[in-house]
């Protein structure tokens, strides 16, 4: 795996997969089939990889976090950079810090927590976790005024932060006071979208986002590394052609469910076996299941 640190241009470099993570009948962890999931995607040509909401980090057992790190570092390849999440809990948070220092990681995400914390408690607990980890880290904001834009700013002059993925859901993307308030306190260049391919375009085009994360993309890496292509070169009408055809699943991932409706597409498309997924999730039911199949199947060959 790529143990370089994070810059603007390695952020620009590739769509960032966000990946499940494929457990066995036993909700082990099964290095075969996420091995399978990351070599599919480094050969559509993806390079960084985020294993967070989808991969369920959330419910990981502590006891099983080395695990899974030693893992995703043998199943990569060194042109690869695999960015894990610790949290969503401090003392989560902290003790994987103690674990991590025995990797090369170069940056990890922190999962947001907001039913039981305030932003200056989040800010406080995000850079006692980067001093405790040494390196800078990946913000996460997934709620409106989950951070105020002047306690990211302090987190980012002193060097804490890697990159922002903004997941703020609009009704209009266009429309995102919070987003231009942030990117007036720190700039646009440490900040991806990242809520897959459906904001992309106006994240990228009307607010100068760097890049964007995608979930979408373990189904059909070569095409949305197509889209990410179209948007740096300024040909938007190509880009939204691409992303109609995404439209489909993740309408489905909105109606349903994004993490469950994702874990059993890349199952259905043959791309790896993701297994059971944890709880305190739980699958999708049969008549969702027929329908993110077909979705799946037929965004699969978009790929070739």
């Amino acid at each position: 795996m790529n143990t370089q640190p994070i810059t603007p241009e390695l952020l620009a470099s590739s769509v960032i997969a966000v990946p499940p993570l494929a457990r066995d009948s036993n909700l082990a962890i099964d290095r075969a089939e996420n091995q399978r999931m990351v070599q599919y995607l480094e050969q559509g040509g993806v390079t960084t990889l985020l294993y967070g909401g989808n991969a369920v980090l959330y419910h990981i057992a502590l006891s099983e976090y080395a695990d899974l790190l030693g893992m995703l570092a043998d199943v990569s390849s060194d042109t690869t950079t695999v960015i894990p999440s610790v949290g969503p809990s401090y003392g989560m948070m902290m003790d994987q810090a103690t674990i991590l220092r025995d990797f090369d990681y170069p940056t990890v995400m922190v999962l947001p927590q907001e039913a039981i914390a305030t932003t200056s408690g989040i800010t406080t607990g995000t850079r006692k976790f980067a001093e405790a980890f040494g390196k800078p880290v990946v913000l996460y904001l997934k709620h409106d005024r989950y951070m105020e834009p002047e306690q990211v700013r302090g987190l980012v002059d002193d060097g804490l932060v890697s990159a922002i993925k903004y997941a703020v859901v609009r009704d209009n993307t266009e429309d995102d006071p919070y987003l231009r308030e942030i990117i007036d306190a720190v700039g646009p260049e440490l900040i991806v979208s990242g809520i897959g391919e459906q904001p992309a375009i106006i994240h990228m085009r009307d607010f100068g986002l760097t890049g964007f994360t995608s979930g979408c993309i373990c189904i059909t890496p070569a095409l949305s590394m197509r889209m990410l292509h179209a948007i740096q070169a300024e040909r938007y009408d190509e880009a939204e052609e691409i992303r109609q055809q995404f439209c489909e699943l993740e309408d489905l991932r909105n109606s349903i469910n994004p993490i469950r409706v994702l874990h059993e597409a890349v199952g259905f498309a043959g791309i790896a076996k993701t297994g059971p997924i944890l709880p305190l999730l739980s699958g999708i039911s049969d008549s969702e299941s027929k329908l993110v199949e077909q979705a799946a199947k037929s965004l699969y060959p978009a790929s070739k």
